[in-house]
């Protein structure tokens, strides 16, 4: 779907009065449209790799002119007029350990006038760069040479877990693994802004790391749980595995998208957890044996998390941190669910529920909104996090004509899975995956009829799982993904964040309408044109009567990724998403490290005349990048270019400060493909790039080899960091002038 601007300014509510009050820089061109009307622009024009409608350059003949060549550039590439300053960087000193690797999310809290806590997420491990770089940043050695040689004979991976404790190459892995985990989690540093506007890191007492082995050898530093989940965790006769530690936890790791609340706390999102531990649980919400995860050094330090004999269920969680307190390593609310957590919004309203929506992000997962029992007395007091222990979560059903319902993911709720024949299938092979019986774990269903036999031996989700009412709404949390296929929630295109507006209406980023092996999205909601489309959505969801309790909703595509020939904005696959003060919409981008920069060739057909797939046309996007998108005023519903990503890297965060005049960012696994840049190499490639009225032309590209950011001297290694964006002069983002 594409919006004209009445239409967009229609779905906004906003009308002519709109215009009179933008008084953003106003852009000397004219602008390709219908009517006559004065342009703006939010800031100085950075010019992309391809024709945007945005760029306001007339016709195809300049476009083609402006677009023959591109030189990309390894650096966070901002407008005329901007800079950043780097904070921190993987391996720098925090608390009693170090800053982590491909940092994520981005919380800041205020404490001060120009200072305050910057709580950052750890995501995961980009393995070989990692290695490389290693020794050089954090320095010593580890045994990556021998523990490869030693697991050649068995593909690369081994179940680390079951050797004996004295085996010298199980002592090996726990030496990498323990560094692996020590990367991941949360951290929180102190951070202030200078005289000279520059931010720069205080070092306060509260500054600590969170990592995913926190508490193993220091019981004060162990996490955390509430909800029904801690049923399961301190049940005796466990049908699967028990770690021992009871309703504590410890640590926690891929750590990728978060929030901030109203009272002053960070929300960290456990997202792949499955590549540290099992996923798959008994029916009693128990954690499978942790042999069921080898170990791999070329699969990113997966496994690392079994190894230490954590147990499964534990992990993809979401963390409550509490930047201000020394003392505080963090809490899993189990009633937000258990899945691959990445988004997180909070709706708290004086006298009303504390409402929190969340998404999991894989091909096929699910909307969730967890609804409090109580309700907020004060937005901005830290009991609201009491809050999250006692209510319930529910998952989304999308229907085809804008409409939608909450489901609720409770003993008695009816099983009557999604069909495959409804879902967009990966090589024509759709299908669900839901709860097995009584074996454990899951089982995928591929044939509608199989689908009914199920719905016919189990009436409601309470018959999937075993234990006491509590426990087995504990299971139901623990085993939330494949509860809510079996609910019958709406199969769905990656969310990958959520977050409010100032009126309460919901936006999500589905960053990838393509299926894949766990599933794929709705035909009916997720698709253009009747096909899959990779390059992803940003909805807006509104609550009935803006509710938060509210159990329907109406939904509408707000912005679609994809070449502006094609209809689209011109990004692909959006990810975090964040509201300025003052209603814009800033959002970065998540394309595949292995699809930046991929060559393009003339006719758009591989070497055995294949047309080029939508995942492989990502190339045309360059490296990751980051947008502005005004929600009101005489630019209101168009996509702006901000920056370009260092190379190979992912724009992560954002976090706009109260005054507007500060985005904090982190760039991600900088380097993750080719590595270390070495003697500042590059090579050309060539595109065939469409302009914006689908006229094709052939683009040369200089596309640096690997990274050395944030030194960006030859050689060095790439280093995951967070910056703070902002003007020179210190003037807010987007000047009102």
């Amino acid at each position: 779907m594409t919006f004209n601007r009445r239409q967009f300014l229609a779905f906004l509510g906003a009308g002519a009065g709109a215009a009179a009050v933008s008084n953003l820089v106003r852009f000397p061109f004219a602008r390709e449209a219908t009517v006559a009307h004065a342009a703006t622009l939010p800031f100085p024009q950075l010019l992309g790799t391809m024709p945007l409608m945005t760029d306001e350059i007339e016709g195809d003949k300049a476009q083609i002119s402006a677009y023959s060549n591109f030189t990309v550039i390894d650096d966070l590439t901002l407008p005329e007029g901007y800079t950043y300053d780097t904070i921190a960087a993987w391996g720098d000193k925090v608390g009693d350990s170090r800053f982590g690797y491909n940092n994520d999310y981005l919380s800041y809290v205020e404490t001060g006038p120009d200072e305050g806590f910057l709580t950052i997420n750890f995501e995961y491990i980009s393995g070989d760069t990692w290695v490389a770089s290693y020794p050089q940043v954090i320095g010593g050695s580890l045994p990556i040479a021998e523990v490869q040689a030693a697991l050649e004979a068995s593909e690369g991976e081994t179940d680390a877990y079951s050797l004996p404790d004295d085996d010298p190459l199980k002592q090996q892995i726990m030496a990498i693994a323990k560094e692996a985990l020590t990367d991941l989690g949360v951290g929180v540093i102190s951070i202030k802004r200078n005289k000279q506007g520059r931010w720069e890191r205080t070092f306060s007492d509260a500054d600590r790391r969170i990592t995913g082995i926190s508490g193993l050898d220091n019981p004060a530093r162990l996490l955390k749980a509430t909800g029904p989940g801690t049923a399961v965790f301190t049940k005796s006769n466990k049908q699967g595995y028990d770690d021992g530690f009871g309703d504590k936890i410890v640590g926690t790791f891929q750590n990728c998208a978060g929030g901030t609340t109203p009272w002053g706390t960070a929300l960290s999102a456990e997202e792949n957890f499955q590549s540290q531990v099992p996923e798959p649980v008994m029916a009693d919400g128990s954690s499978f044996d942790p042999s069921g995860k080898n170990f791999s050094i070329a699969s990113d330090m997966n496994g690392s998390g079994s190894v230490m004999g954590l147990a499964g269920n534990k992990y993809g969680w979401m963390v409550e941190v509490d930047p201000a307190d020394p003392d505080d390593y963090g809490t899993k609310h189990t009633w937000l669910g258990r899945f691959r957590h990445e988004a997180v919004a909070v709706r708290a309203e004086t006298g009303k529920p504390l409402a929190v929506y969340s998404g999991c992000d894989r091909r096929g997962g699910h909307l969730y909104k967890f609804v409090s029992t109580n309700e907020v007395k004060s937005p901005t007091d830290k009991a609201n996090s009491g809050l999250m222990a006692d209510g319930t979560l529910y998952a989304a059903k999308f229907n085809a004509d804008g409409t939608g319902e909450w489901i609720a993911l409770a003993p008695d709720t009816p099983v009557n899975p999604v069909r495959p024949s409804e879902v967009f299938g990966s090589e024509d092979n759709p299908h669900v995956i839901l709860p097995l019986r009584p074996e454990g774990g899951t089982v995928e269903v591929t044939s509608d009829a199989d689908i009914d036999a199920f719905a016919a031996q189990y009436a409601t989700l309470g018959e999937l799982y075993e234990g006491s009412d509590i426990e087995k709404q504990g299971a139901i949390l623990i085993d939330t993904h494949y509860a809510a296929n079996a609910a019958g929630a709406t199969t769905t295109a990656r969310p990958e964040d959520t977050d409010l507006d100032a009126n309460g209406n919901l936006f999500v980023a589905f960053t990838s309408g393509s299926p894949g092996g766990d599933g794929g999205p709705s035909k009916a909601v997720f698709s253009k044109d009747g096909e899959p489309w990779e390059y992803g959505w940003i909805f807006k969801l509104t609550e009935a009567s803006s509710d938060p309790a509210a159990m329907q909703f109406t939904w509408e595509k707000f912005a679609v990724g994809g070449e502006p020939a094609e209809g689209g904005l011109g990004f692909a696959n959006p990810d975090n998403l964040e509201f300025d003060r003052s209603g814009n919409l800033w959002m970065v981008t998540d394309m595949s490290t292995s699809r930046h920069n991929k060559a393009v060739p003339a006719g758009r057909v591989d070497e055995e005349g294949e047309v080029i797939s939508q995942s492989s046309l990502r190339g045309l996007f360059g490296n990751n990048s980051i947008w502005y998108m005004p929600t009101s005023g005489d630019r209101a519903g168009e996509a702006f270019l901000f920056a370009f990503g260092p190379m190979e890297s992912e724009m992560t965060g954002p976090f706009v400060t109260a005054d507007n005049r500060t985005m904090f960012l982190a760039a991600q696994h900088p380097g993750e493909r080719n590595g270390i840049r070495q003697d500042m190499a590059s090579e050309v490639r060539e595109f065939e790039m469409r302009t914006t009225s689908g006229k094709a032309f052939m683009q040369t590209r200089e596309v640096p080899l690997g990274s050395n950011w944030p030194s960006k001297q030859a050689n060095d290694p790439p280093r995951p960091a967070v910056v703070a964006v902002r003007r020179i002069n210190n003037d807010p983002l987007v000047v009102v002038t």
